[in-house]
């Protein structure tokens, strides 16, 4: 491993790499001793770190945890990541032609997260926000690109989601979404709402992420379902082809 140019900068990013990897905080002799630093110059980062934002102390336990600013900056690797950015403007269109929102979501394990939110003018407020994360069966984001997962994938899922479906009426809706090359539903995530959601397929097939409209239940046609399906999918080979290096 090559001498750090910069020690101290160096040693800062090793003690939030250490505090953000802990289930709980910690004590500064337990962050000395983890990352083999001297005493004094382990207390010292941690004052700056505290005085910037980074870390808060904790007195009554004395350990230190993650601050605000280390939250933000988490917050800010959301919204300003490239598939983010990519997909950003083509969602917010796309929640104007709905009335309603549009979502960047990806999976994590059995689950999907919330990247991005865009919201038409007096749209109803979701529990699908930034940061959000729902068992990915359950979603039309999740369940579009779960289809996109070879079988072994796609059972370690199911063995884990808690979903109560049949593992075969599970594969035949999953097979159903990869075919037409979206999936929907209905009031399954929130009350009087529905979604249409399209995958985002990086360069090897496998789902880098998935676009979701979610609109009020019922006030589309067939028709109308249709293009914001082609609106979705038009978005999605566009990032794809950005991204990925297909354009």
């Amino acid at each position: 491993m090559s001498t750090p140019q910069v020690p101290a900068a160096h040693n800062v990013l090793r003690i939030l790499t250490l505090l953000s990897s802990s289930d709980a905080p910690l004590s500064a002799a337990r962050i000395q001793r983890a990352l083999d630093l001297p005493r004094s110059s382990t207390y010292h980062l941690l004052a700056e770190l505290q005085d910037s934002g980074f870390v808060v102390h904790l007195p009554g336990p004395g350990t230190y945890g993650l601050g605000l600013a280390a939250y933000r900056m988490a917050s800010a690797y959301t919204t300003q990541q490239p598939l983010v950015r990519f997909a950003a403007k083509d969602l917010e269109t796309i929640a104007v032609l709905v009335g309603g929102s549009t979502h960047l979501s990806r999976l994590a394990g059995s689950e999907v997260v919330y990247l991005h939110e865009a919201r038409a003018p007096r749209a109803v407020s979701l529990v699908t926000e930034v940061g959000v994360r729902l068992p990915a069966l359950s979603t039309a984001s999740g369940r579009v690109m779960v289809a996109h997962l070879p079988e072994p994938e796609v059972k370690a899922i199911f063995s884990t989601s808690g979903e109560q479906r049949s593992y075969r009426a599970l594969t035949g809706r999953l097979a159903l979404a990869r075919e037409r090359g979206w999936e929907e539903e209905r009031e399954e995530v929130s009350r009087g709402q529905e979604s249409l959601a399209v995958a985002l397929v990086d360069h090897l097939g496998r789902p880098a992420a998935a676009l979701a409209a979610t609109f009020e239940a019922g006030s589309r046609d067939d028709a109308q379902r249709a293009e914001v399906v082609e609106r979705l999918s038009a978005a999605a080979r566009r990032v794809a082809g950005k991204f990925f290096g297909g354009e």
